[in-house]
């Protein structure tokens, strides 16, 4: 079971952007992140849900969309992610970089476990201007203690992604046919397994 929602939980860069995905759902999937593991149990992490259209067409502009498609600018008008959850650091309680980087990928894997769950999907995104959306979230400014570190983009997929073998060069770079089939590389169980 947790295998197969691995196996769909697949990172979907075009969204149907008309199809809204409830706040308690968003709420939910957040205390769904909060129960998990956290190094020493300091549990640094704070999140911010957008889900209103004009919050989120704000915050659109601020995120950078597959690097591994130069070509491509990101999801157009219509196929934007219906919300984002952003995944903010407390300087206060974080106990350094390290750790606090392995609690946002727990907690942003189980939130992606939990939208793929219920029908939904999205994509992690940590290239995006900071400032911009720190001062979106309203923690903006020297004092402040929070700092945004990963912005979850989330709605109901609108792409077939495909897992794949790595390509004959070797390469896991992902990439996209001529029918904008998404296929990702993965290497093979005994490639990982020693």
């Amino acid at each position: 079971m947790i295998k197969d929602i691995a196996h769909m939980c697949r990172s979907y860069r075009r969204f149907y952007q008309d199809q809204p995905i409830d706040p308690a759902l968003l709420t939910d999937w957040v205390d769904t992140a909060r129960i998990t593991a956290s190094s020493a149990n300091a549990q640094p992490l704070r999140y911010r849900i957008f889900h209103r259209p004009q919050d989120c067409a704000e915050l659109f502009p601020c995120l950078a969309w597959a690097g591994a498609l130069p070509d491509w600018d990101g999801p157009q008008e219509g196929e934007r992610p219906s919300a984002y959850i952003v995944v903010l650091r407390d300087q206060n309680v974080c106990l350094g970089e390290r750790f606090t980087a392995w609690d946002e990928g727990i907690a942003a894997q189980t939130i992606m476990l939990a939208a793929t769950e219920a029908g939904f999907g999205g994509c992690m995104i940590g290239s995006f201007k900071k400032e911009s959306v720190a001062r979106i979230c309203g923690v903006a400014g020297e004092d402040s203690p929070l700092s945004p570190d990963l912005v979850l983009a989330l709605g109901k997929p609108k792409e077939d992604v495909r897992l794949a073998e790595p390509r004959p060069d070797g390469s896991l770079k992902y990439y996209r046919d001529e029918e904008q089939v998404h296929y990702v590389p993965k290497r093979p169980l005994e490639d990982v397994l020693l």
